[in-house]
């Protein structure tokens, strides 16, 4: 990993996203002690946990599959945290029964608390695996992709749940996926990784709407780079796209060619006078209720447009295309 900096607010829940490889994971074991970095530290607050081993940084951390012990009832690994610790240390049963009691009801299990986690659906284990790294009480709570291996339904209805546990406990939490839709949907802001480097970092809105850089804006959704150039200085400089104006603003002090990237909702189809592009439809289908059209510009570049209007766009109908909005790097 390159350097980085990056500040978790408390009681926020964060968002590390980003393709495979990022270094999503390998931040978040730094965080927790399994690994440790060549330098810099890790800061809790003002104490400095850089060289403290994981069984002292007091944090939680949920994996992938669910790592809950087989042998053991829900109950059981709820409370697994609380008494391994040292008897100094250790709560009284009757503290740790009601701890356990309270999180089966935070998570809607209540009534599980003897069951095995062999009797429990994936959505039903992934819950007990948080409810057990509650139980401690973190100063951070750690998620590496906790949904990852559970079915697209599921995995939807536990983003909700997670959201809402999150507003009822306050707990700081990191939250890692690849899944762009899970991390802007869930996440008060949101750190976008690539090749080991903090490509920017914002809320949901932000990172959207203000993508920081090409890498960004190209993992946060579909886009298709045009070639284009800044004409003009100051506040009468423009952005062209073969030699006809487009309403997106144009970089301070850039002139000169530069990188357009569209989103599939800022093109629109348009006449011949009025166009930016032109290409040959090359196939079109429904997404959510609305119609994508796959559009091959005379470059080879297929574009992507999303269409509301129910008209149909049969393969190999010639048209022209108008950019509405975009985003300019030099």
């Amino acid at each position: 990993m390159h350097d980085l900096s990056l500040d978790v607010r408390a009681g926020e829940l964060l968002g590390l996203l980003g393709p495979s490889g990022s270094g999503k994971t390998t931040l978040l074991r730094i965080i927790a002690g399994l690994d440790f970095p060549d330098r810099g530290r890790i800061l809790f607050g003002s104490d400095d946990a850089t060289g403290l081993p994981v069984q002292q940084r007091a944090v939680g951390f949920v994996f992938q599959h669910y790592a809950l012990f087989k042998h053991m009832s829900v109950a059981d690994n709820i409370a697994y945290g609380l008494n391994a610790r040292k008897r100094a240390d250790r709560p009284a049963k009757a503290e740790i029964k009601r701890r356990v009691g309270d999180l089966l009801d935070l998570i809607r299990l209540s009534g599980f608390a003897d069951r095995y986690p062999s009797q429990l659906s994936g959505g039903q284990r992934q819950r007990i695996a948080l409810a057990r790294a509650l139980a401690v009480e973190p100063r951070v709570l750690l998620l590496d992709e906790p949904f990852g291996a559970l079915d697209a339904q599921v995995r939807k209805d536990l983003r909700r749940w997670l959201r809402e546990i999150h507003d009822r406990t306050g707990q700081t939490t990191i939250f890692v996926t690849h899944d762009q839709d899970e991390a802007l949907e869930l996440s008060d802001r949101v750190a976008v990784l690539n090749k080991g480097r903090l490509e920017q970092v914002g809320t949901p809105d932000e990172v959207q709407e203000q993508p920081a850089s090409p890498t960004v804006l190209k993992f946060l959704g579909d886009s298709v780079e045009v070639e284009a150039l800044v004409e003009g200085t100051g506040g009468q400089a423009r952005v062209l796209v073969n030699g006809r104006p487009t309403p997106v603003a144009a970089p301070a002090n850039t002139i000169g060619p530069v990188k357009l990237y569209v989103r599939p909702w800022q093109l629109q189809f348009a006449e011949a006078h009025d166009q930016h592009l032109a290409g040959t439809v090359r196939s079109s289908y429904r997404s959510q209720g609305r119609q994508r059209i796959e559009v091959e510009h005379l470059d080879g570049k297929v574009l992507v447009v999303e269409d509301f209007d129910g008209e149909r766009y049969e393969a190999g109908r010639a048209v022209g295309l108008r950019i509405n909005g975009g985003y300019v790097f030099a």
